[in-house]
């Protein structure tokens, strides 16, 4: 076949349109990492799906921002890396917003709020955190549970402080009396609780902390997907997505049903 110009000039119009289409839908993927073992907030089931608390927050503000979610694995220190590098526009990992964390990322408005505990085995000595002392304490590398102890370590006296990747590979050790005790997130704690059996939360620590959703740094998202959540709370979606995954209505005026403004560094 002989090409002449007009040939291949409709012929670059037809590619540049299928790579316009292309363009196009994968402009409408918000591309989500997901820690895979943080019940009730992610995980994956048997299948290779995600659910979860956080899995569904996403998914519904995705769908009202026109977008479809496309989740996966990620550890939890690993996120913070994908949305810097753009690998990903989103991160849930109930992902505590922090001034530290807003100087690279973004956040959405919160949408849950939560404290932290001090957590060990229900027949353990230690009850609260003065109990620390000479201990080694667990947490999970990166999250704000392992930032309060580290700031903490010296005044409380702990002995020494183990990283993990894995929340329940901590409560293995645990188990098995390679550490003494664990800081984290006590909803997550709760509920990981009602299948291991043998630890309790011995005391919590009032922090203050709010999840929100985060985002590569001044991501052209942010306010789409935002704007979503604000829609959520207002016609009773987060409140009735708190009640499938906690058994419980949100506390009136708390992060999960009271739309709040964008974090800000």
């Amino acid at each position: 076949m002989n090409f002449t110009r007009r040939n291949l000039l409709v012929l670059a119009a037809a590619v540049g349109m299928a790579g316009g289409a292309s363009f196009a839908h994968a402009a409408d993927t918000l591309n989500v990492g997901s820690y895979p073992s943080n019940p009730p907030f992610e995980y994956k089931t048997d299948k290779g799906t995600f659910e979860g608390f956080e899995v569904d927050i996403v998914t519904e503000a995705a769908k009202r921002a026109g977008m479809t979610p496309e989740i996966a694995d990620y550890g939890f220190q690993a996120l913070f890396a994908g949305t810097s590098s753009k690998r990903i526009d989103v991160a849930i990992s109930s992902i505590t917003i922090t001034p530290e964390r807003l100087k690279s990322q973004s956040f959405t408005q919160p949408y849950y709020d939560s404290d932290m505990g001090v957590a060990a085995k229900s027949d353990s000595t230690i009850k609260s955190i003065a109990d620390l002392k000479g201990k080694t304490i667990g947490v999970l590398s990166g999250s704000t549970g392992a930032k309060w102890v580290d700031e903490n370590k010296a005044a409380d006296g702990f002995a020494d402080v183990k990283g993990y990747n894995a929340q329940q590979e901590m409560f293995l050790d645990l188990g098995a009396g390679r550490i003494d005790a664990v800081v984290s997130d006590v909803p997550g704690m709760e509920y990981l609780f009602v299948k291991m059996k043998g630890f309790a939360v011995k005391e919590r620590i009032k922090t203050g902390e709010q999840y929100g959703l985060m985002m590569t740094k001044d991501s052209p998202l942010l306010g789409k997907i935002n704007d979503a959540l604000t829609a959520m709370k207002k016609d009773g979606t987060t409140q009735a997505i708190h009640k499938k995954w906690f058994g419980s209505d949100a506390p009136a005026g708390s992060s999960t049903v009271t739309e709040k403004p964008i974090p800000k560094a």
